[in-house]
């Protein structure tokens, strides 16, 4: 065939892309791909997208929100990963990238350097500070418990609380202490019980690896224990076992069973207490009546108490002689208000008018007033003389 004749076949952008893509991913479908973590983003959508690098190369990755709820740590720029998942293209851009399903630190080192780099940032940020501790409650009505209930832990705690203090309600919301999703499951659960009103919460579960005990290294956890409204006692692990979630409780127990020691009080210490406080308080009120006693004794035997009688008496006379003196100054004001009285009652009788004319007096009235002054008399006017046995008129 002529070479010239031969149809040329042209692709369009969007062909060769496709092409490409679907090369890609049947070629390189779950794939583990191990490398550094570069430009970090979670995406307000609860997506991730990063970049997985080493010394020589570069890819962009991205995680749904599905599969990342499953992580069991923060990722962070400059973690070493290995991830699982399949190569993508994504065609507004002609680019590759992988698709990640799983992801995982790149052996115990890398995980714990995410666990220091978190403690560091929630310290910087105040979350282990003293002075946000929350204080235990003394003789707590009810305890929540956040663990797996059909644990060994928990069975301790159960034990510990019926040997302690059996009065005490216990409230459990069992929770997936381990792998996918128990982060989120112990906040919703610290959250529940928090709500619930009891007095104390407790967080924990038995020992193991760093991975195993990781979800109490998640954020999520650490946040919804420093917002609690509730003391939490914090009980993971053994003693030598230290998470984030110990460092914002109120209070670290070095184990689950020490946790619950730590929650309740001891009712034989308290049975001791009440013992004492009656023996003490038996002795203290007999020592007050001994006292009194010996007092009322003293009174008793005393020349006064003895010389009642004369005392008494000479109280009496006194009485007496009080009354006596009250009884003259009664009757001698009585006797200087008669007399003044009769003194004002002369005075007001002398001024008697019918008296008056009686003695030989003569009123004198013009225009219905007494005229008693020659200046004032008017002869022209009607007059009115007024005598003790009769009144005159003169015109």
């Amino acid at each position: 065939m002529d070479l010239f004749t031969q149809k040329e076949k042209i692709l369009s952008v969007s062909e060769i892309t496709n092409s490409v893509k679907k090369t890609l991913e049947k070629s390189f479908g779950g794939i583990k791909i191990v490398g550094e973590i570069s430009n970090f983003k979670a995406h307000f959508s609860g997506h991730w997208y990063f970049t997985l690098k080493d010394a020589n190369a570069q890819i962009n990755c991205t995680m749904w929100k599905g599969n990342n709820s499953r992580v069991r740590f923060t990722p962070e720029d400059g973690m070493k990963i290995i991830v699982s998942g399949n190569i993508s293209v994504y065609p507004p851009r002609g680019s590759y990238q992988i698709d990640v399903r799983s992801m995982k630190a790149d052996g115990v080192g890398e995980l714990q350097a995410a666990y220091e780099r978190l403690k560091q940032r929630l310290s910087d940020e105040g979350l282990f500070d003293v002075d946000t501790k929350k204080a235990i409650t003394r003789l707590p009505k009810k305890i929540g418990i956040v663990t797996a209930i059909d644990s060994a832990a928990f069975r301790d705690m159960v034990s510990v609380a019926e040997r302690r203090f059996p009065l005490v309600e216990l409230i459990v919301a069992s929770s997936r202490v381990q792998g996918d999703g128990a982060a989120e499951n112990i906040a919703k659960n610290i959250k529940v019980l928090d709500a619930q009103g009891v007095d104390t919460i407790i967080i924990g579960r038995g020992g193991g690896s760093l991975e195993d005990l990781w979800a109490f290294n998640e954020e999520i956890v650490a946040r919804t224990i420093f917002d609690a409204k509730t003391p939490i006692i914090s009980g993971v692990g053994h003693e030598i076992d230290f998470t984030i979630a110990d460092f914002v409780s109120d209070l670290r127990a070095p184990t689950p069973t020490a946790s619950m020691e730590l929650a309740t009080p001891n009712k034989d210490d308290i049975l001791k207490y009440i013992t004492d406080f009656k023996v003490n308080s038996l002795t203290n009120v007999n020592s007050i009546i001994t006292n009194f006693k010996d007092e009322i004794f003293g009174i008793i035997s005393s020349y006064g108490f003895k010389s009642h009688d004369f005392i008494i008496n000479n109280n009496m006379q006194s009485l007496d002689n009080f009354l006596f003196r009250i009884e003259n100054g009664i009757n001698q004001k009585i006797i200087n208000s008669k007399s003044e009285l009769s003194l004002l009652s002369n005075n007001v009788e002398s001024y008697n008018v019918e008296k008056v004319l009686k003695r030989g007096y003569t009123l004198i009235e013009q225009n219905s007033k007494i005229i008693t002054r020659a200046k004032d008399f008017d002869k022209s006017k009607e007059t009115k003389i007024k005598f003790y046995d009769k009144e005159i008129e003169i015109t």
